[in-house]
């Protein structure tokens, strides 16, 4: 829906986390969900210059969380897609 579930603002960096309701986490993320997040750190790096993003998904099944890592989400950057 293009809503941020969890946003964290602290004093060196920021942390966006995406809820993936009554879901296991797969064997790989799927480039949907990385997609997404990565669009939310480019929005995020125009707010909130001087701070880190970090971006995860928590998977409300298990109760894990996936940190992504900035090389994944790197890779949409500049892509006609975000």
């Amino acid at each position: 829906s293009g809503q941020i579930d969890r946003l964290y603002i602290g004093e060196k960096e920021v942390w966006v986390v995406d809820f993936k309701s009554n879901q296991a986490p797969p064997a790989t993320i799927p480039a949907a969900y990385i997609r997404q997040l990565a669009l939310y750190r480019l929005l995020l790096q125009h707010i909130y210059p001087k701070k880190h993003i970090r971006c995860a998904l928590l998977w409300t099944a298990t109760a894990k969380l996936h940190e992504i890592a900035e090389s994944q989400l790197d890779e949409w950057r500049g892509s006609s897609y975000v």
